[in-house]
């Protein structure tokens, strides 16, 4: 692994008290009042090593028992990176990939048995039969012995219909404690399906491990519903994580312009867009379907940024390795080209600062590493895997 130059900056400030918004919308009960954005975020010291360079537009990775690790590429490559940060050629046996505008091969996933099973999800972008619009696509294959491919490639979801012509596909894969793989499915740009209960656009699924639909999801059974649907109202959920303290599934999504979020998943709940929304239209107009920032029976967000930062990626940190991290979450920006570190304090937001300002680079993604380090990937041509550290701390490696 090859040393990059370490970014630091002083600290503006203290880190910032997170500002308290009114309680937007008709919350479930027990949820969390809502948050905008701390107003004076600050800007902090990180040390970050590149890993590897050279990814075209990496989307995401996964960490491997062995030590390696396995990372998308947005064209349509899987790549294998191995203990010793030998980057592999692209792997066999890779779906075929819409890889056009935002689409392509999206997350990865490894099977919660995959010690025993092998078993690797892909989520990506699937064209339909003339190549006119596209979706999400979930499908799993098993790493073969000698890692070169993916065996016996099965898709076990797809969503329905089929609408997008380059936008919004979301995508992101999770794996809850009770065992159910968890979909975050974008509407495609088409803003009302995202409250059409017949559609899968603007959704979160909830899938057995096989992609069928498990019996207690909260639409099964309820006529012009679709039963994989466990929440809906999102507009493109590009992060989502489980929370390791509580074991609740978090989610964030672009908003327009303006109005991105943080969303704390409960089933059956409604999380508004495009009803209720903090953004407008990229024209400075306001969005058609949108009746205000408040609307009755929609989920409050636990948390928005008043000017969208472009968040992509999600990470709790829970390690006891940088300990001025610990209550950590970690998420990816791509127009603001930063990491933003937010501190929890008991499912709160207390606090938020910047990292890795001076890199100029859209990050894709973020995540906590079995080494208790966190490793970010840089979305370009020419993109990188780095792995970061709080400055002043000796690598560990």
């Amino acid at each position: 692994m090859s040393r990059l130059r370490s970014w630091r900056a002083a600290r503006a400030a203290p880190l910032a008290g997170a500002m308290l918004a009114a309680l937007l919308g008709a919350s479930a009960p027990g949820a969390p009042r809502a948050q905008m954005q701390a107003p004076a975020p600050t800007r902090a010291e990180v040390r970050a090593v590149e890993v590897v360079r050279g990814l075209e537009h990496p989307w995401s990775l996964a960490f491997l028992p062995d030590g390696g690790m396995l990372i998308t590429e947005r064209p349509g490559r899987l790549r294998l990176l191995d203990g010793q940060g030998k980057l592999s050629a692209p792997l066999a046996g890779v779906p075929k990939v819409h890889a056009e505008g935002q689409g392509g091969l999206l997350d990865v996933a490894l099977s919660p048995d995959f010690r025993d099973d092998r078993l690797v999800y892909l989520s990506y972008a699937e064209a339909d039969a003339k190549g006119e619009r596209s979706g999400t696509a979930v499908g799993r294959g098993r790493l073969a012995d000698d890692a070169r491919g993916l065996e016996d490639f099965q898709v076990i979801f797809r969503q329905e219909p089929k609408l997008s012509s380059g936008q919004h596909y979301g995508s992101r894969l999770v794996f809850g404690r009770d065992g159910m793989l968890y979909v975050s499915l974008g509407e495609n740009n088409r803003r009302p399906t995202a409250q059409d209960l017949d559609k899968l656009q603007g959704k979160i699924v909830r899938l057995e491990p096989d992609g069928s639909v498990p019996a207690d999801n909260p639409f099964v059974g309820r006529a012009g519903a679709r039963p994989e649907i466990w929440t809906y109202g999102m507009r493109n959920p590009q992060g989502m994580a489980l929370n390791p303290w509580t074991g609740e599934l978090w989610e964030h999504e672009h908003g327009a312009r303006g109005g991105d979020e943080i969303n704390i998943i409960r089933p059956g709940l409604n999380y508004g867009w495009p009803l209720a929304t903090h953004g407008v239209n990229y024209s400075g107009f306001a969005i058609p379907e949108a009746k205000g920032e408040t609307v009755p029976g929609t989920q409050a967000p636990l948390y928005w940024w008043k000017k969208s930062p472009a968040v992509s990626g999600m990470a709790f940190y829970d390690s006891d390795r940088h300990p001025a991290w610990r209550g950590s979450l970690f998420i990816g920006a791509l127009a603001e080209q930063v990491l933003i570190r937010l501190q929890l304090d008991d499912g709160r937001v207390v606090a938020e600062e910047r990292l890795l300002h001076d890199l100029g680079a859209r990050v894709r993604d973020v995540r906590q590493g079995p080494d208790g380090d966190v490793y970010v990937l840089t979305d370009a041509g020419d993109g990188a895997l780095l792995r970061l550290a709080p400055a002043g701390k000796g690598e560990g490696k």
